[in-house]
Parts: structure tokens; C-alpha cells; sequence
């Protein structure tokens, strides 16, 4: 190894991080990767934890949390959630200035934390580039962790942890720029030739997402909040009625005729805001349209007030069942696809989703052009949708569940603008679907993807998207 390199090492809470306050994070590992009642259990010991910072006991805290958020938990759970959904948070809360000190380092970079390495490591590889992560190392037992903090323990202002950062980054090398959050007996001063000290008064500015290292266009998850104390326990003082209003909206949306559905929606919180001419009203259309949750096509069929056959691919057979619009599955074989999807057409109305996959973020990935094969002429639709509490999507979750979720928020938001029909007559099937998503994505502000329903499945779940629980 070359000892002159050049390397800078910083802190993660504190520094890299703005917040010092890891309970969230832990709230998002127990919920995601261990379920409901594990978040629940954190949130009735979370005086108790507060009470232990304040008097100093914060490796006592830090065990606690990590003990009743992952202890029986299976590690390959931990990683996909670290990997899929802890990365959006970290990003809100990347504090600019020493972002940017970090990251203008043209040297090797090393992160030093009081967090369990499986929670920050992907992040930090994936996001900033890190050469070297040295975090809280956890037991195990074959694939499950044991919930308790392996030898040495955390990293901290300890001297008895220099050996092991001194293991970690190399014995005999010297970092040349350390940054830190307080002057204090830090093991990294003993290691860095030059060390920033992040003082309390310092201005903390979060990072733009404009400014984020890479873009993030996936990730998973159900929460939409930084799940501090006070907003879990008004999520979960909200989960039962919320449960109650979305079985109440679906009822509504099966069971009343559509002007009366839509005053339904409304009374229930629901808003629909739709863009459209007296032209678009017409039957015999091919509606293609950005793919923001699974009630897409029923929202659209809910505007034109006529029912609207949807494709799809994996939509779940409860979801089919409570569906108000008819749904027709595909079986990806393109000449069977555009045969059935050409049978439909004739009958009456059609809505395509071409993504083939939900995006939660200001993206569209790419279009499949089978939709341009079957027909003269489509009617693109833009779409998008606002939540303040759960997202109606998932990746590892249950499928199932997705619309249930989305309608559990309280004042859901569907905002749609029906596009000019577009000809696609003389034109490649390609160069139809490609104008197609730039127009949706002129319309919504959204970037346009060469991404694939395919590549989101491989980034967050490490499949082809198949096989997955619906």
C-alpha cells in the first residue's frame, strides 16, 4: 500500500450527517426488515433511550436499538434494506458544507461511525465513493443477527479503539485531513495530519437533491416521513382510521356510479385534479400513460367516467378482484401481447402503463414501443401523485397491499393532463415511445430514462422483478 496517498476521514453523524439523533434510522430498519411490532416496541422505549443520551449513556442507547431492531432478523433482510430504502433518508440528511469538503477530497475516503457497517456501507460505497467504511461490527449465527454489538464495539472518542481504526485503514498509514464533530479525545486526532472540527454553531444546510452525488430514481420502502418519535406515533395513532378510510374509498370506487364516485373521493379526502378537452372524452382510445401507483388506470377511467380496460403484468389477484375497471393480464410474449391488446382496442378503451414498472421519483423510464404497434394514433397521459405518509409502491413488500397503502394516507393527490393525440402512423414503434415519454416528461417536469422496470428490480431487490410477493 502507498502510505502517501492522500485520504481524508470524517465522522458520519454529526458531520457527514446533519443529525446526531439515529433513532429514525433504526425505526426504518425494525419496520422494514422486521416488521410492525419492532418499531412499535422502539417507539414505547424511546423516553427511556432520550433519557440515556441525556445522561451520557449513549453506547447504552445505541445497543438497545440495535438489539430490538435486528436481533432475529436475517441479514440478507438488513442488506436489502440498507441497500433499497435507508439510502433516500441518508441523502435528506447530508449536510452540505462538509459534503462538500468530503467530497472534493481527490484522495482515498474513509467514513468512521457508530452505526452497524451492514446499515451504512452500501450507502456510502454506492452514493459517496468511500473507499473504507469503519463501522459497528454485529453477531451473528449463520444468516441471522444476533442483535449485539461485536468486539471492540463502537467507534468512538475512546482511545482503546485506535488499534482498530489503525487495523481498519492500515497500519502506519496517515490521514491527511480528519473532520470530526467536537474537539474531543477522538482516536482519529492520533491519525490525521490536519483535523476539522465541526463546531455546534456551525450552519447546517442540507444537500439539494439537484446537488446529490448520484440521482436517485429508485428505492423502496413504505414510510415517506423521517420517522422522528413524534411522527411515528402519529403515524401509528392514524393507522387504524387510515385503515378504515381506505377500505372506505375503495368501496366508493367499486360500488358508485363515477360522477358520484368522484363527489365520494372528494368527501373522502381524495383529490383528482384533471387536465382535458371535450375531444378526449371520445371511446375507441388508446390511453398511454406514466406509471406513478396501481390505481392509475382506475383513475383515469374514473375522470372520463367509462370503464377502461387496463394491462398489466403482475398485479396481484386481490387487487384484480377489487378492481372497478376490467383488467386483462399480459404474459410478456410481444406477438401474444399485441395480439390481445389489439382485440381490446376494438372493443373500446385501453390504458398502457409502458414503463412496466412503477418510478416514485421525477423520472420516466424508458417506454416499451409495443403500445406504437397496435394502432394509428394514442393519447398520451401524464401522471402524477402526492402522499405525506406511506408510498402505494413496493419492491419487497407485498404487492397486495400497494393501493391500500396509498389510500391509507390522509388527503391523497392524483393530478392528471391528457395529452394531444399523437399519430403513429409512418414512424417507427421506437421513435413513438420515445416521444411519448418526452412529452409526458415535458409535461410533468420529469426527467427522461434509458432505465428499465428490469433495472429497478436488479438494483433494489437483486432480481428480474418475477418472482416477487404479490
Amino acid at each position: 500500500m502507498d502510505h502517501h496517498t492522500p485520504s481524508i476521514a470524517c465522522e458520519l453523524e454529526g458531520v457527514l450527517l446533519i443529525t446526531r439523533n439515529l433513532f429514525p434510522y433504526f425505526i426504518l430498519v425494525a419496520f422494514e426488515a422486521g416488521g410492525p411490532v419492532r418499531p412499535l416496541l422502539l417507539l414505547m422505549l424511546s423516553p427511556l433511550l432520550w433519557l440515556l443520551d441525556l445522561m451520557g449513556f449513549e453506547e447504552l442507547s445505541l445497543k438497545i436499538m440495535i438489539f430490538v431492531s435486528m436481533a432475529g432478523v436475517n441479514a440478507r433482510d438488513l442488506k436489502a434494506v440498507a441497500k433499497a430504502t435507508l439510502p433516500r433518508f441518508y441523502l435528506q440528511d447530508i449536510n452540505e458544507s462538509s459534503y462538500r469538503v468530503f467530497s472534493g477530497f481527490e484522495g482515498k475516503k474513509y467514513v468512521v461511525s457508530s452505526l452497524p457497517k451492514i446499515m451504512i456501507e452500501p450507502f456510502l460505497r454506492e452514493f459517496l465513493d468511500v473507499d473504507c467504511v469503519i463501522g459497528t461490527e454485529l453477531t451473528s449465527f449463520k444468516q441471522w443477527c444476533l442483535g449485539f454489538v461485536a468486539s471492540p464495539g463502537f467507534v468512538n472518542a475512546h482511545h482503546q479503539k485506535l488499534k482498530f481504526l489503525q487495523e481498519a485503514i492500515g497500519v502506519g498509514v496517515e490521514i491527511d485531513l480528519g473532520l470530526v464533530g467536537a474537539l474531543r479525545d477522538h482516536p482519529l486526532m492520533l491519525l490525521c495530519k490536519e483535523l476539522h472540527v465541526m463546531q455546534p454553531d456551525e450552519k447546517k444546510k442540507a444537500l439539494e437533491r439537484r446537488e446529490y452525488p448520484k440521482p436517485l430514481i429508485f428505492h423502496d420502502g413504505r414510510l415517506i416521513v423521517h420517522p422522528t418519535p413524534l411522527d411515528l406515533l402519529v403515524t401509528v395513532i392514524w393507522l387504524p382510521l387510515g385503515v378504515i378510510l381506505a377500505i372506505a374509498r375503495i368501496l366508493l370506487g367499486v360500488l358508485l356510479p363515477y360522477k358520484l364516485g368522484l363527489m365520494g373521493s372528494a368527501a373522502t379526502g381524495l383529490r383528482i385534479r384533471a387536465q382535458l378537452t371535450k375531444a378526449q372524452w371520445a371511446g375507441g382510445t388508446l390511453y398511454v400513460c406514466s406509471h406513478r401507483t396501481l390505481l392509475d388506470p382506475v383513475i383515469i377511467s374514473t375522470v372520463l367516467q367509462r370503464k377502461i380496460t387496463a394491462v398489466t403484468y403482475s398485479v396481484s389477484r386481490f387487487s384484480e378482484l377489487i378492481s372497478p375497471i376490467p383488467t386483462v393480464r399480459l404474459t410478456r410474449d410481444r406477438a401474444k401481447d399485441g395480439d390481445t391488446m389489439r382485440a381490446l382496442l376494438d372493443s373500446g378503451d385501453l390504458v398502457v402503463c409502458p414503463e412496466g414498472t412503477t418510478c416514485r421519483e421525477p423520472y420516466l423510464l424508458r417506454f416499451s414501443p409495443l403500445f406504437a404497434e397496435i394502432t394509428d394514433e394514442v393519447t398520451p397521459v401524464a401522471i402524477d401523485v402526492e402522499g405525506t405518509m406511506f408510498y402505494g409502491t413496493t419492491v419487497r413488500g407485498y404487492k397486495w397491499l400497494d393501493s391500500l397503502f396509498f389510500l391509507m394516507n390522509p388527503s391523497p393527490g392524483y393530478q392528471l393532463v391528457f395529452l394531444d393525440k399523437l399519430s403513429c402512423q409512418g414512424r417507427s414503434s421506437v421513435d413513438v415511445a420515445n416521444q411519448v415519454q418526452r412529452s409526458i416528461g415535458l409535461a410533468l417536469g420529469f426527467e427522461c430514462t434509458n432505465l428499465t422496470r428490469r433495472d429497478k428490480y436488479r438494483m433494489l431487490a437483486g432480481n428480474d422483478g418475477v418472482d416477487t410477493r404479490v
